[in-house]
């Protein structure tokens, strides 16, 4: 099970929260995601369609109203389980002192321009995500190329959180690659790659989250070995780094690419 943890400052709160809940569930497995700094509708609409995507329960701990509002109206419109871990709080205190919130995030954390980088940096990749501008290719630190469940948007958002403006491709059969890719320096470009086990796998089970025929072509080995074939031959013909993210996890898989960059140690 996948948890959201969303907050217009560091996510601290909600994590304390959600760590302190998940050990009382020892047989079960979670899978946490913190999205920090998410301060506009668009990004948080971003990250809201992500999770419903992935079928996420949302823990959100905004100083803002009307981020909370957002998220409360997004979730419940989609019928995606979700906690607002602040709002009662904040309503009674309000009530005690009769004081109104001062809805301020993050004030009791120092601010500096890494952070504003963060903020930045999320929208970069919302807005740059699934490669729906070309244009972000020729702005971003990193750009990452892949098929269809190879873990771009989720590794994109991690990046994301640590300051890198990342802009993402899917590689989608007989769809043309975007001039700007081609103009992009190499050491920038990823590509991410898997086993087509490992593929199958993964495409199968999206199929059934959906309610879909899990043997489609989409997720057939061999339309599945076609798609990393061409894709490796694309990163031949660019000559970027190529990461098998088959047996890594994300954070394993960043790494490689900070690495990569020469900044293995920020």
């Amino acid at each position: 099970m996948k948890i959201y943890i969303i907050s217009d400052s560091l996510g601290v709160t909600g994590n304390g929260l959600v760590q302190a809940a998940v050990v009382q569930f020892p047989n079960d497995e979670f899978k946490i995601e913190r999205y920090p700094l998410t301060r506009t509708e668009s990004l948080l609409q971003g990250i809201l369609k992500k999770g419903e995507r992935e079928q996420a329960v949302i823990i959100y701990t905004f100083a803002n109203s009307q981020l909370a509002e957002f998220a409360q109206k997004f979730c419940a419109d989609h019928n995606m389980p979700h906690i607002d871990a602040m709002v009662n709080l904040i309503k009674t205190l309000s009530e005690v002192t009769k004081h109104e919130p001062i809805e301020e995030a993050g004030i009791n954390h120092n601010m500096n321009s890494k952070y504003f980088d963060k903020i930045k940096a999320m929208e970069f990749a919302v807005e740059y995500d699934d490669g729906k501008d070309p244009s972000g290719f020729l702005k971003a630190d990193i750009v990452l190329l892949g098929v269809s469940r190879t873990s771009k948007t989720p590794l994109s958002l991690y990046l994301a959180n640590l300051g890198y403006k990342v802009a993402n491709l899917p590689l989608v059969p007989k769809t043309r690659i975007p001039d700007e890719i081609y103009r992009v320096d190499p050491a920038k470009i990823i590509g991410l790659t898997t086993t087509p086990e490992v593929l199958n796998k993964y495409r199968r089970e999206r199929m059934i989250a959906y309610g879909l025929d899990p043997d489609s072509n989409y997720s057939s080995m061999a339309q599945v070995r076609d798609e990393l074939n061409n894709a490796n031959q694309l990163y031949r013909k660019l000559g970027c780094l190529v990461i098998n993210t088959a047996q890594k996890s994300i954070e394993e898989t960043a790494t490689l690419i900070l690495e990569s960059l020469g900044e293995g140690d920020n």
